[in-house]
This record gives C-alpha cells, structure tokens and sequence, in this order.
C-alpha cells in the first residue's frame, strides 16, 4: 500500500542499542528482513544513526572519546554490511532538542558526526552521508555543523521544517540555508538539501483529515518548487485513536491495522494526495514559477516537451489566474485525483479558479 502510494523512500531509525547489545558484536537480522522486503517494493531507505547505548557513556547520547568511537565502529561495520544498496546514513536524529541526552551540546555533535563520517569512508567510501537532521532549521547549530567541516562528508543537508503556519512560510528559510551552505561547501563540490521529517496532524484545533491533505500537497509542491532533493512526510500510519492526542494523527492512513483485508489500512484524504502528486507528475522536474505573486502559485513542470502545471492560492478568497499554454485539451485534476474539468484551448491562455487546494493541469 505504501508502494502504491508512489513513495519512493522509507526514513527508519537505525537504533544502535538494539543491535549491539554485547560490546563489538552486531545483530542485523531485524534490518536484512526490512530491507529485503524495501528491494520487493522497490523502495530505498534512510536509516538514522541513532541514539544511545547503555555500555557506553552510561546510556546517555555519544560524548567520551571511547562511546564516539563504539558509535563510529558500529556505524561502518552498517555501512559496511549494507554498502552498494543505495542507502542514506544519516547521523542522528533531531540533536538540537531532547533527542541527544543529557541535553543538547552542539560540540558533542560535532564530535560524533566527524568520527562516524571518517569511519564510514575508511569502511565503505561509496556510501552516502546526511546530518544533522535538526529539528525545525535551527540555522545556529547547522552554522556550527558546517565550520566543522562535515560538508566535506556529507551528499545532503538534513532538516525538519514543521511549522503550524502554511508551508509556503519556508521558502525565505530555504534560501537562506542554500547561501548558508554553499558558503562552507568544498569547491567542486554540490550539497543538496533534503526535508527529512515534515508534517501536518490532523487533530490540530484548525486543522482536519481534508486540511491536512492539502498541507502535504502543498508542502511537497514547495519543497520541489524549492531545490530540496528529497522529502519525507511524517508520518506513514497514525499511531493511535486518541483525537485529542495531535502527536496521534500525522498518517497518511488511518491507525487500525486490518491483517485479514488488502488493504491492510484505511486510507485518509492526504494518502489519495501523495498518490495524486505522485503519479501525475511522475518524470516531470520542476521547471518554473509562473507568477511573482506572494499569493498565487504556479508551477510548471517539465517532461520533455510536455508541460503540466500545479496551481493554488494562499488567499481565502477563489481567485482567477490565467495561464499560458499551447492550443490542445487539458485535464484538471483535484488534490486528491478527482476529475474536475476538461477544457479545449483554442489560443494560448487558460483561466482557471484557483483556491486553497491545488488543481493539476495535465495534457491531455
């Protein structure tokens, strides 16, 4: 059901404990089955390096010359077992909050993430590297990561953007984190940027099952529309029933698990959007923005010689917008994949409605 989604990429924690748990010895037989049935369903993975081991540094996050070192040693022997599968090793999990125990200390950090980064090349150089995946864009700590110097070792730059207010808030921030970055990166050498956990609950006060599928197209839209190489949605399965529990609701299916029915979930309005997203603009790149209105989006979307195009407005009012294309028939496509129009344009202009939610023009 994920597969057919049209996701393309699961982000797992890759949780050290659970495999070393005698000092030097590692068990990864729960992650050969995950990644055995990934290759089925043709879907890659981002494993996190994370957290903390109780032989080491007292159970707290990597701090001591010898738990870096255990955690380097565990790392490149993962890299090493998995290496050529097309995996992304990222190295931690949201250091800058509560995750890295005791508190957060972005020296110690830095510290880890220099001896994993080494380790991995030694034992496996081909393998891809990512960090810090910092909770929100905490610009002060990614600063820190980079005059370190792991943009040397790392293909991407990993962020969480979550945010309660549109995901069109961003697109300032993410400017700001490319100049950042290019700024320390190594001549010859490109950092791509990835959102590697971002999503919108719906349980929130203003927001529903319908609201939050439009927030995924929205935010997938701009994360594309933005140069990110890559977006993860948090999250894949609700992971309760509670409907005052936000933390409950971030799925793209609904939390019962039915084993005795294909589908084994029930799928909310925002898994019909990723499928939509997915599948219309499947081969396309993003081309251009088509308007400079803060308000109006429109984004074209290249394969070859075809052109589609993805609309919406951050107003609250329906606007019109016009959009120029070639002579030809066009399919509008809802957010969720409904049909909603089919028009024949003689000339070089399509007026369409535009509201909150995304509409997709297709060639027909």
């Amino acid at each position: 059901m994920l597969a057919a989604s049209g996701v393309r990429w699961v982000r797992m924690d890759f949780y050290w404990q659970r495999i070393e748990t005698q000092k030097g010895r590692y068990d990864f037989t729960p992650y050969d089955r995950l990644m055995a049935t990934l290759d089925q369903y043709h879907l890659r993975a981002l494993f996190i390096l994370d957290y903390s081991n109780k032989l080491y540094d007292e159970g707290k996050s990597p701090h001591t010359s010898t738990g870096r070192q255990a955690f380097a040693r565990w790392a490149a022997a993962a890299a090493r077992h998995f290496r050529g599968r097309g995996i992304y090793w990222e190295i931690y999990n949201e250091p800058n909050i509560d995750f890295w125990t005791p508190y957060p200390n972005v020296n110690d950090y830095t510290l880890l993430a220099l001896e994993c980064a080494k380790a991995i090349r030694e034992a496996a150089p081909e393998e891809a590297l990512i960090g810090p995946a910092v909770s929100l864009i905490d610009f002060r700590f990614l600063e820190q990561c980079f005059k370190a110097g792991l943009l040397e070792y790392w293909t991407a730059v990993s962020v969480h953007p979550y945010r309660r207010a549109d995901p069109e808030t961003v697109i300032e921030e993410y400017g700001r984190l490319r100049r950042l970055i290019d700024g320390y990166t190594p001549p010859g050498k490109r950092v791509h940027i990835i959102s590697g956990e971002w999503g919108y609950t719906s349980a929130s006060h203003d927001l529903d099952e319908s609201w939050q599928a439009v927030m995924l197209s929205r935010t997938l839209l701009v994360n594309q529309s933005n140069g990110v190489a890559l977006s993860i949605w948090y999250d894949w399965h609700d992971d309760g029933e509670d409907p005052k529990n936000i933390e409950h609701h971030y799925g793209l299916v609904f939390f019962p698990y039915h084993a005795d029915r294909d589908p084994v979930y029930d799928a909310k309005p925002s898994y019909r959007a990723m499928q939509t997203l997915n599948k219309l603009l499947a081969g396309y790149r993003f081309s251009e923005k088509l308007t400079a209105s803060n308000e109006h989006y429109i984004l074209a979307f290249r394969k070859g010689d075809s052109i589609c195009w993805a609309v919406w407005t951050t107003s609250s009012r329906e606007n019109a917008v016009r959009i120029e294309v070639r002579p030809g028939k066009y399919r509008i496509f809802s957010h969720t994949g409904e049909l909603v129009g089919l028009r024949t344009v003689a000339g070089t202009e399509l007026t369409l409605a535009v509201t909150h939610a995304p509409q997709y023009i297709v060639p027909d």
